[in-house]
């Protein structure tokens, strides 16, 4: 069921709006099916198993998606909080999460797609709510709209991931100077150059 989500984001709610990626270019829509829905809750480790999506839960797990990028952003930026998106994200709370088991392997929770929204609106609810709203930050590639949590030390991160978008942005920059580089020595005067 491995469909190469990332979770790079340090806390699941954020993970859950970063699906919808690249949303000021090419916007690239992770949550495409209703199995790629279910991978992500599975993958995630918000749920062990998941009951089998509708199209109708993509649609619903796609408004409360929103509604968490919404709610994050206006947080991050010192904005006032949207009513739409509040009500989507409290409805979608409010609904009852699937309760763990314990089994003889360990603990294990199986769900419903609501049930398993629920727990994503609630990891976003105790989010947006909670201690670490100073530590939000967009991630520093252009491209990239992911918020994430950042935890390191003297909050120094600038990228949501060093194998996203870090490595692509330093490997970029490194071609720039690679390519600016002739044209410097190029540029060096004649008597400098043949010390």
């Amino acid at each position: 069921m491995n469909l190469d989500h990332v979770f790079v984001c340090g806390q699941p709610a954020l993970d859950f709006a970063a699906t919808l990626r690249a949303r000021r270019s090419l916007r690239f829509e992770m949550f495409a099916t209703p199995e790629r829905l279910d991978a992500w809750y599975v993958e995630s480790g918000i749920v062990d198993t998941v009951t089998r999506s509708r199209p109708a839960d993509v649609d619903r797990a796609r408004r409360v998606r929103e509604a968490i990028y919404a709610l994050v952003t206006a947080r991050r930026r010192g904005e006032p909080f949207g009513d739409p998106a509040l009500e989507v994200l409290n409805e979608a709370a409010r609904t009852p999460t699937a309760a763990p088991q314990l089994t003889r392997a360990g603990r294990r929770t199986d769900a419903t797609p609501e049930q398993a929204l629920a727990a994503v609106a609630r990891q976003a609810v105790e989010l947006l709510s909670g201690p670490d709203v100073p530590l939000l930050k967009e991630c520093g590639n252009p491209e990239c709209t992911r918020v994430y949590v950042d935890r390191s030390r003297g909050m120094r991160r600038h990228w949501c991931g060093m194998e996203s978008c870090g490595n692509k942005i330093k490997a970029a920059a490194y071609r720039a100077r690679k390519r600016a580089a002739p044209d410097a020595v190029a540029d060096v005067p004649a008597e400098l150059g043949a010390r």
